[in-house]
């Protein structure tokens, strides 16, 4: 999961992080974070207190491509090992962090590696915890966890279940999909932030009986992929998701609809709190009069069977003219011909203050695809024509384009 093509950026290739590991039974999952940083360029060296040693060995993590991992506070050949991951790296990211490690952190106590690494470490840190539920409720754990809020730390908070006693309760390390994707917010540009954006994502289903419905190949990928580059650069984020979008980062605020008129009436609520609006689903236009809620029988449709349409909901249109001075919008054109042209026509009909056009129907690109095509048509006239691209990285440079209009 944490390798899926619409979350990987190309533009942390080069980044260096420092993975402090801690004793706890769900160390052993800092080896798939580990693997996935690594798949996209990013250079990691790691700490083991004498605890994670108990369960997971310096040789896993460099059979898996760690550049150095630091094991204590001396050494013959390092005697500066406390400070050296801070003059390097980009961020560190501390898990699955213990009770006593928390609490060292929070007293600035430099007594063993991985404290005296994150005191001399004046880049950004995030941490992630893991515990029993009774040890992270407990007041001195909540007390020296709102000191590192404090210090600036990001804090991934445990999540409830079952933990490694058996007993249940907030406490399990949190979801590795999510501390993936925060980190690597940790060590992006921001430059999204004070945006609050509302993207639409995915198809939508208009039934026309009990169980079939119109609709279109569109995966979400696409859409996925522009909300979570557009948080990990730091932006508010709320995606208003038709059916089988996947996975997005538990801080985007994500709301499921199935019809056009459901996301419609999700997004002119959300709308007017907003700054920003990318209206990336592929909604239908039109959705049948008659919509039952019974499963109709073959013997009753017959061959020459008409669905009456009518027309849904301009979701993009009806917002763009909506938009205040301080909103922007963009749209989508998804054509299988004269791409400019009527992308063209969409930016005005749309009032929309950029488009992002490509061709669908292509092999390889577009609707259902891991890669996509587009050209990006400012409303001043300026058309950014990009090659095909990963979803992700094609996300990437659309906001590119945006803030640099």
């Amino acid at each position: 999961m944490l390798k899926q093509p619409y979350l990987k950026f190309d533009w942390f290739a080069g980044k260096k992080l420092h993975m402090c590991v801690c004793g706890s039974v769900a160390a052993y999952k800092t080896l798939e974070l580990l693997r996935a940083w690594k798949s996209l360029g990013i250079g990691l060296t790691v700490t083991l207190t004498a605890a994670a040693k108990e369960f997971v060995t310096p040789l896993a993590y460099l059979s898996l491509g760690a550049e150095k991992v630091y094991g204590g506070m001396f050494g013959q050949d390092d005697i500066f090992a406390h400070l050296e991951p801070g003059r390097q790296v980009d961020g560190m990211v501390i898990l699955p962090a213990t009770a006593s490690t928390i609490s060292r952190l929070a007293a600035g106590d430099a007594s063993e590696i991985l404290s005296a690494q994150a005191l001399a470490c004046d880049k950004p840190k995030l941490i992630a915890p893991a515990m029993h539920p009774r040890m992270w409720a407990n007041p001195a754990t909540q007390a020296n966890l709102g000191l590192l809020k404090e210090y600036g730390f990001t804090v991934v908070e445990p999540v409830f279940g079952q933990t490694a006693c058996g007993e249940e309760g907030q406490g399990r390390l949190a979801d590795v999909r999510d501390i993936y994707m925060a980190t690597l917010r940790l060590l992006g540009p921001r430059d999204l932030s004070g945006q609050s954006l509302l993207i639409t994502i995915g198809p939508t289903r208009e039934f026309w009986d009990g169980v079939r419905f119109i609709s279109n190949p569109s995966s979400g990928l696409m859409g996925a992929a522009l909300a979570v580059a557009a948080w990990l650069r730091g932006a508010e984020v709320k995606a208003v998701c038709g059916p089988g979008v996947p996975w997005l980062p538990t801080d985007i605020k994500r709301l499921n609809v199935e019809s056009a008129q459901e996301m419609a009436a999700a997004c002119r609520k959300l709308w007017p709190d907003c700054s920003l609006g990318c209206f990336a689903a592929a909604v239908c236009d039109f959705r049948p009069q008659e919509q039952g809620t019974e499963k109709l029988k073959k013997e009753q449709l017959g061959e020459g069977t008409l669905l009456k349409l009518v027309g849904n909901p301009d979701i993009a249109a009806t917002l763009g003219q909506l938009k205040s001075n301080r909103q922007s919008t963009i749209v989508f054109a998804a054509e299988t011909s004269e791409l400019k042209s009527n992308a063209l026509k969409k930016l005005a009909s749309k009032n929309a203050d950029m488009i992002v056009a490509n061709i669908v129907g292509k092999p390889g690109i577009g609707f259902e695809s891991e890669n996509n095509q587009v050209s990006v048509i400012e409303k001043s006239g300026r058309i950014t024509d990009m090659p095909v691209l990963g979803k992700a990285d094609t996300a990437w440079k659309i906001w590119d384009v945006f803030l640099n209009r």
